[in-house]
């Protein structure tokens, strides 16, 4: 239990500093406060930091740290989140770039296909036509049988 209380405080005490730590304003600051702040600035940068800003104007940017004899790439990231120009926050020049790519897009929804028709229904067949018959078959002829009462002779 007490290193749980332990590991709490330290904790704690980490976000406190943290939350207690003030940009300095690099167009306002003197180079004591430069030098006292600043991680990697001695007292010779920071006379160059405040002779820079007499001689120029005030720092438009914190980017501007660059122009300065002495200040280069490294230590300019290694105090930036420390520096501030009028009153605001170092904010950084290019926009962060996520470190997890981000998915794809996802593919849009077909559209979705038209039902077909129903098939034509075909109306209702008539009757076949019967075939044409003649109303009356034809007799054949048959012959006729002699007749009994007539007796020829020859």
């Amino acid at each position: 239990m007490k290193i749980m209380r332990l590991v709490f405080g330290l904790i704690l005490a980490l976000c406190s500093a943290v939350a207690l730590a003030q940009a300095i304003d690099l167009n306002t600051a003197s180079a004591e406060q430069l030098e006292k702040a600043l991680q990697g600035i001695g007292p010779k940068k920071a006379a160059d930091i405040v002779k820079y800003r007499e001689a120029n104007g005030p720092f438009k940017s914190v980017d501007d740290l660059t122009k300065v004899p002495g200040i280069k790439g490294k230590t300019l990231e290694k105090i930036k989140p420390l520096v501030m120009v009028g009153g605001a926050p170092a904010l950084p020049t290019t926009p962060a770039t996520p470190s997890v790519p981000t998915a794809p897009a996802m593919p849009s929804v077909p559209a979705t296909p038209a039902m077909p028709t129903a098939p034509a229904v075909p109306s209702v067949p008539t009757a076949p036509a019967m075939p044409s018959v003649p109303a009356t078959p034809a007799t054949p002829s048959v012959p006729t049988a002699p007749s009994a009462t007539s007796t020829s002779k020859p």
